[in-house]
């Protein structure tokens, strides 16, 4: 039975595209394939793969840093113990090859790929590489794999040799938000039909910042909109559920649903705002900023916001009285909200898990229209 390997994780926004493009992947391939996931040992991977039906190995992961750290040294041992970790599998499993959704915990597994003359494909997310993609391309580059990108302009920042093996795909979406229902999420909250919802995500961790300027205007909010709050599993939070205010450590299988109920998408801008562009969803996107970020979510963001999907706050501008003004200016403008959805609408019609699961199946021989 021919192998694919998947790898790639620490974060939601690295999991669940890449879960998107393994279902995808297995329209597309008989009962003579298997695949199987390369992830951390440690964290949300396994407990997300394995619910998706997927077999998990975790292995020793430490974190890539573009700065100076003291645990730099501790993660450079858990680099190289992950790398002979995830060799060991790739070669027990027989891996046919490996598709990285990137983040540090893929770096490891690609580098063993290549050890073992497995091909390496990957995919960014983001409208700039990040430095783990830029390493893999590194290694996709020598066993002739590709790169998909989200963004058409993403391939300018690779090295010229790369270039070439870069193709547009879209950001891969897993099927659900194609088929959302927005009276299963109505329903999942207990909500009327009139309701007008505001979804408030910082990602599948939470975001303090975003937290906290919600707290600072909620009740003014609440005036119009039923807010649900994704608040981070790991993040202190202390405000009770109410009939218009309604949060959530974390929001699983229902997202899909409550996501197409609500009117407003107020959210970080990693891979997620992909979701929200295939629901069409207008969004005022407050991206992470300041040293623990190289700037990807400001870029994603301002791209949205030039297409016209997005209203951004960033800098000075994310504070609690623009927030609500901006909230209070899109709840009163119907025509912009309008627009601002179509322009969403038109950016998530490329079918990225689609299009990956397609060009992966057609390479090992099992891909069918």
């Amino acid at each position: 039975m021919v192998s694919i390997a998947f790898t790639g994780g620490g974060t939601g926004g690295h999991i669940y595209p890449g879960l998107a493009v393994a279902a995808e992947l297995k329209k597309r391939l008989d009962g003579s394939f298997r695949l199987f996931w390369i992830g951390s040992s440690a964290g949300m991977d396994r407990k997300i793969v394995e619910t998706a039906g997927i077999e998990f190995f975790g292995v020793p992961s430490g974190k890539l840093r573009r700065y100076f750290s003291v645990k730099t040294a501790v993660d450079f041992f858990k680099v190289i113990a992950g790398f002979f970790a995830a060799k060991r599998i790739l070669k027990k499993q027989k891996a046919r090859l490996l598709f990285s959704k990137g983040g540090f915990v893929s770096v490891p597994p690609c580098a063993a790929a290549v050890s073992l003359n497995i091909p390496v494909f990957t995919h960014e997310s983001d409208f700039s590489p990040g430095l783990a993609t830029k390493i893999n391309a590194r290694f996709v580059l020598r066993t002739k794999g590709k790169i998909f990108t989200a963004y058409e302009d993403t391939a300018g920042f690779f090295q010229p040799a790369v270039r070439d093996r870069v193709i547009v795909s879209g950001n891969p979406v897993r099927s659900i938000f194609y088929n959302a229902d927005p009276s299963k999420g109505r329903a999942f909250l207990g909500v009327k039909d009139g309701a007008r919802i505001l979804l408030v995500l910082g990602g599948s961790q939470g975001a303090r910042q975003i937290n906290e300027l919600l707290r600072a205007c909620l009740n003014e909010i609440t005036k119009t909109y039923t807010v649900v709050h994704q608040t981070g599993p790991n993040q202190k939070w202390d405000l009770d559920a109410t009939e218009t205010y309604k949060p959530f450590p974390f929001i699983g299988e229902e997202l899909p649903h409550i996501m197409s109920s609500a009117e407003l998408v107020l959210a970080r801008s990693g891979a997620g705002i992909w979701e929200c562009a295939v629901l069409g969803k207008p969004m005022l996107l407050i991206p992470l900023e300041g040293s623990g970020t190289r700037g990807d979510q400001a870029e994603n963001a301002r791209y949205f916001q030039s297409e016209g999907a997005a209203v951004v706050l960033t800098g000075s501008g994310a504070s609690p009285d623009l927030l609500l003004s901006a909230i209070k200016s899109l709840e009163q403008d119907a025509g912009r909200r309008m627009a601002m959805a179509a322009a969403s609408t038109k950016m998530g019609k490329k079918d990225g898990a689609g299009f990956i699961a397609q060009t992966l199946a057609e390479y090992i021989g099992g891909g069918k229209e």
